[in-house]
């Protein structure tokens, strides 16, 4: 999972990002990320769904990506963080490599891919759609090479191949994972 302050589908450091602006979405998205992790979802999930109110369907897609993303981890009903994965999906495909380098200068949108159709073919498994689920687990495995030779990289990869096994067998049961944080 990408870590806090500075939120992003695969930001892999856990400094402060290399911003070449402050931006106070983004800087939002994170404290409401930070207070979910600590254990308030209930909070953090009125806060991103008001900023999600704030930016808008049509809004800077680098915010809607990661907050979808990130609201999708608190959602308990595995259908409801679906329809927040597809969300991040479908607004990584409007981010240009420009606006995530304004963001920071580590990223790149071909690294998000990998996390974003992980996510959604978890979702998918887990709500029996299996054929959706292996659509989007071939996704990930093709984007894996643009995941970082590091510990995130490593737990994505590793994820992909436990969800690629759990389509395979047909289980629908929920994964259990290293840490809370550590959804992909």
């Amino acid at each position: 999972m990408p870590p806090t302050p500075t939120p992003t589908p695969t930001s892999t450091s856990t400094s402060t990002s290399t911003s070449t602006s402050t931006d106070p979405t983004m800087e939002a998205i994170g404290q409401a990320v930070t207070e979910g992790r600590a254990g308030d979802v209930a909070s953090a999930r009125r806060k991103l769904l008001a900023l999600w109110s704030t930016i808008g369907v049509t809004g800077d897609p680098l915010h809607r990506c990661t907050l979808a993303h990130y609201l999708a981890d608190l959602c308990a009903d595995p259908a409801q963080a679906l329809a927040w994965d597809v969300r991040a999906l479908d607004a990584a495909d409007s981010v240009t490599q420009q606006r995530v380098q304004e963001h920071d200068t580590r990223l790149r949108i071909a690294g998000f891919y990998p996390s974003l159709h992980l996510n959604l073919a978890d979702g998918y498994r887990r709500l029996a759609s299996f054929e959706a689920a292996a659509r989007h687990i071939a996704a990930a495995e093709e984007h894996a090479p643009h995941l970082p030779p590091d510990a995130y990289g490593d737990l994505l990869r590793t994820a992909i191949e436990q969800v690629a096994e759990a389509i395979g067998r047909r289980d629908t049961a929920e994964r259990t994972q290293p840490d809370p944080s550590a959804r992909h």
